[in-house]
């Protein structure tokens, strides 16, 4: 513990920070995860299309997770966005296929929908100091409900042939990918919601690295009372955290229905579970004013990776993906607990 720290005071010349120093334990435990995956399973994890796949097949989960995160670290917290993406992703296909809208329009009732959940609940949670759990429970609950009215039965787009045709679209990796048995090369793919999942993190990223804002986030998150002192509007932060939060579970709605083409009313059932488990193995705190969004995104391959490898370990019931799961999470506060402890003693005793 100590020598990683020497190596960042060595390298920046100053005290590295929970947040880094986190993000650093997360990177590197994925890093180790999936290279011993790769050893001792061999099979998928060689073939570079599986890593890519984790993209493919969470990038709504990345999206929601990043939104989740932000308002974390503001010191909140949202438990609606997996209802709010089975309601979009409902709302949407019915457009498009009922309807026979367009798919700019089904856009726009994504974002719609997100930002009516992000400004009622954060006006509520911000503005009348109602708690956020209850509040964003009580959002979930609306959520599936409305998504049952909407259709009860699933629904799958087949007549719109643009959405069809930007559902199948990929974008092909040069010079990556895997030789079949015969010798044919087949390229790596990303699809388009893993591209847009990528570009909103690093956006956001930025965003909370060098605007005010985002230094705003940190600073309600880590004591609102401090924050008020400074001059920042905590209700008006908080607020738009709640905001942000709703965009991007409508933008998470239409990338899902991007990648599956379908909605149906268990759609992303429990994902705002994974995606606080998701923000927490990738190092942000519960408490709030710690946390990254690189972080994030390396929780998320985190639990899909090790999900991967239960799977290739034969134990291919649900229950113990779920089991691996908590593990995991439980594992990741304990040693968060313990290293942001015993760095506290050594700040301390340095100080005195």
């Amino acid at each position: 513990m100590g020598n990683i720290q020497d190596f960042f005071k060595k390298k920046f010349k100053q005290p590295v920070s929970n947040t880094t120093l986190l993000l650093t334990i997360t990177i590197c435990t994925f890093i180790v995860m999936y290279l011993l995956a790769m050893v001792a399973w061999g099979g998928g994890f060689l073939n570079p299309q599986q890593f890519f796949n984790i993209f493919n097949n969470n990038a709504y989960l990345i999206i929601i997770a990043c939104g989740l995160t932000i308002v974390m670290i503001s010191g909140g917290i949202d438990i609606s966005v997996g209802g709010q993406v089975a309601l979009i992703t409902m709302t949407t296909v019915c457009f498009l296929e009922n309807k026979g809208g367009s798919v700019f329009g089904a856009l726009l009732i994504a974002l719609a929908i997100g930002l009516a959940f992000g400004l009622v609940q954060g006006f509520l949670i911000s503005y009348l100091k109602i708690q956020p759990f209850i509040v964003t429970l009580a959002g979930m609950f609306f959520a599936k409900g409305m998504t049952t009215i909407v259709s009860v039965n699933p629904v799958t787009v087949k007549a719109n042939e643009f959405f069809l045709r930007l559902k199948d679209f990929t974008i092909n990796l040069p010079g990556v990918g895997y030789f079949t048995r015969n010798g044919t090369f087949i390229n790596s793919y990303l699809e388009i919601g893993a591209v847009v999942a990528i570009l909103l993190v690093v956006l956001l990223w930025a965003t909370l690295k060098w605007t005010r804002i985002g230094r705003n986030f940190y600073a309600i998150g880590g004591n609102s009372e401090s924050a008020l002192m400074l001059g920042i509007n905590v209700q008006r932060t908080r607020f738009t955290a709640y905001v942000i939060c709703g965009i991007l579970a409508g933008i998470a709605g239409f990338v899902y229905l991007l990648h599956t083409g379908a909605g149906n009313a268990s759609n992303a059932d429990g994902a705002e579970m994974e995606a606080i488990a998701s923000s927490i193995i990738g190092g942000t705190l519960l408490t709030g004013g710690v946390g990254s969004l690189i972080g994030t995104l390396f929780g998320v391959m985190s639990l899909k990776t090790i999900n991967t490898i239960v799977i290739a370990s034969g134990l291919t019931q649900p229950w113990w993906q779920k089991i691996t799961t908590g593990l995991m999470l439980c594992f990741f506060i304990l040693l968060q607990s313990v290293i942001l402890s015993a760095r506290k003693k050594k700040l301390g005793a340095a100080a005195q």
